[in-house]
């Protein structure tokens, strides 16, 4: 066995496994998405759970899609959650299944609970199964059609399968208790019909088994060791080691189904259906908009994979619900981005800067820091007229502003030290031009390199600045301010702020040709990826983090 990472209890259930002398032949799991929708945050943590105790266990990990409802899949979804895995550094091998595989074998183990008398064909409409199935504290009807005999079940199953019957006409129910304290457990319906056609088997299917049927045949079938869940799938897991028993899987072949706690991010919205339905609206750009908790949108975001692997191993494996801060999220990005995204200048809303005693035909290159971890440098060029963020500047400044201000003394980053003579204006009262002198001897190596000011700001030469789109991005959620009752609706409590695009921002020129993906820390400013939406005549930035880090100061 390879070395574990942090225990959970998920990891000791295993140990205990192997120590009893079982699964000897080594750990399988599987991920079992179903491919109507992409995978978002909380995906990313059973993708890391399932591949992960597989690879610290020498062991095997399937994809498979739970392609059993063909209403809501497609192979747009497929395809996507390919690609998120592999993002995530995660293999599948040789081994990616679909329950659409399995689905002649799933009609003939129906078959045969119908022959044992474990199934039934049910005419009940799905108002009229809720009504007989009870409540937590009564138990259900039985169905009038229960008793129908092997012979006419059997015949209605077939009839169901060649198409003979409406959607909803008639289900096939498993006929376990209908009192039993587990709702599941009262004849859960096990196949449906659904004149559909699937995205893999087209039209050859007209009856399609549903999720608590195929799950622990597909497990079995694939010789799937431990059965991974979230805990919505607990009051399930009874259902589960009936249906095998009932098929006649030997007990110790059969897999174990074990359930964890999902995860809930705050701010984050996880429910396949909201998502579907701000892309479906076009309250976002799709569902890869940096802003959506998706994977795809969190890659785009810039998240880096690693990131996002190091959060779902802090946060752990529980056995209970509860909540994690997204800023906890936003701390293992900023960390992985500390470490590896290199330093560059970049200035998100200009003003134009001149150096008044720099000579005006002159420009010449400072060395900047690329990386404090990985070290090299870069060249930066300088000359008399250079862009300042209108944010380092303050005519009327407080006391405890230490950017420039008039008459004030900045050091300007990898440069020299500035002094502001003058402030130019518009008719309307903007300014539009800070006049500077700058200080010769202040630079690296200078007399005067180590004169002291309180303030350091970051710039660019104006005449070699790259413009470039850069995308601010914050919650897709707004906060509900205290005292206020959270809307009904989700679409109520959407963030209208979530987005700011500035089209006028000024990078440092060695960004140039820069490919989509790239990382970079904006000194001062933030963590920035190069969107895919850049082209070589327009470069577009989105803000993955800012510098500040909550999280850190919580722990």
């Amino acid at each position: 066995m390879a070395d574990v990472k942090t225990s959970n209890f998920i990891r000791n259930i295993i140990d205990d496994d192997l120590r009893a002398g079982r699964h000897a032949e080594g750990i399988h799991t599987r991920f079992p998405p179903e491919p109507n929708g992409y995978l978002h945050v909380g995906h990313a943590k059973s993708i890391c759970l399932n591949f992960g105790v597989a690879e610290d266990y020498n062991g095997l990990c399937n994809l498979r899609f739970d392609d059993t409802n063909p209403t809501r899949e497609d192979v747009e979804y497929v395809d996507s959650i390919q690609e998120d895995i592999r993002w995530l550094g995660f293999s599948w091998g040789d081994r990616r299944f679909y329950a659409s595989d399995y689905f002649e074998q799933m009609y003939e183990y129906a078959v045969m609970l119908i022959k044992k008398g474990l199934a039934y064909v049910d005419d009940l409409t799905a108002d009229e199964i809720r009504s007989y199935r009870g409540t937590l504290t009564e138990p259900g009807r039985e169905s009038p059609y229960r008793n129908r005999s092997v012979e006419e079940n059997l015949d209605l199953f077939t009839r169901m399968r060649t198409g003979e019957f409406p959607d909803g006409a008639r289900v096939l129910r498993a006929k376990i208790d209908m009192a039993s304290p587990n709702l599941v457990m009262r004849d859960t319906v096990i196949y449906r019909i659904a004149h559909v056609p699937h995205h893999r088997t087209g039209d050859a299917w007209c009856i399609y088994p549903m999720y608590d049927f195929a799950h622990p045949i597909s497990d079995a079938i694939e010789g799937i060791t431990h059965s991974l869940c979230t805990l919505e799938f607990e009051e399930h897991r009874p259902f589960y080691d009936w249906l095998l028993e009932a098929l006649g899987f030997p007990a110790e072949e059969r897999p174990r189904q074990i359930e964890f706690a999902r995860l809930n991010l705050t701010g984050a919205i996880t429910s396949k259906r909201k998502l579907r339905q701000l892309v479906e609206e076009g309250h976002v750009r799709g569902w890869d908009d940096p802003r959506m908790p998706t994977i795809s949108g969190m890659r785009r975001r810039g998240y880096p994979p690693a990131a996002v692997r190091a959060f779902c191993e802090e946060i752990g494996v529980a056995k209970s619900n509860s909540t994690v801060d997204s800023a906890m999220l936003e701390h293992s990005v900023r960390d992985e981005l500390n470490r590896n995204a290199p330093r560059v200048m970049a200035v998100l809303r200009p003003v134009k800067l001149v150096l008044t005693n720099y000579p005006a035909d002159e420009t010449e290159y400072l060395l900047a820091e690329n990386s404090p971890t990985h070290g090299g440098q870069h060249y930066v060029p300088f000359a008399r007229e250079l862009y300042i963020d209108r944010e380092d500047f303050m005519e009327d400044a407080p006391k405890k502003f230490f950017r420039l201000k008039p008459g004030g003394e900045v050091r300007l980053k990898h440069a020299y030290i500035i002094k502001c003579e003058e402030v130019v204006k518009d008719a309307a009262g903007e300014i539009i031009e800070l006049r500077c002198t700058y200080d010769p001897e202040t630079r690296s190596g200078g007399a005067a390199a180590n004169r002291k000011v309180k303030g350091t700001i970051q710039w660019v030469a104006a005449e070699h600045a790259l413009t470039a789109e850069v995308r601010l991005y914050e919650s897709l959620l707004r906060d509900i301010p205290e005292g206020e009752e959270e809307p009904e609706n989700f679409i109520d409590a959407l963030n209208p702020h979530s987005l700011e695009i500035l089209t006028d921002a000024k990078v440092e020129s060695s960004l140039h040709l820069t490919a989509a993906g790239a990382h970079y820390q904006f000194l001062r400013v933030g963590y920035f990826v190069v969107d895919p939406d850049t082209t070589p005549d327009h470069i577009v930035f989105n803000r993955i983090v800012g510098l500040k880090d909550s999280w850190s100061k919580v722990k």
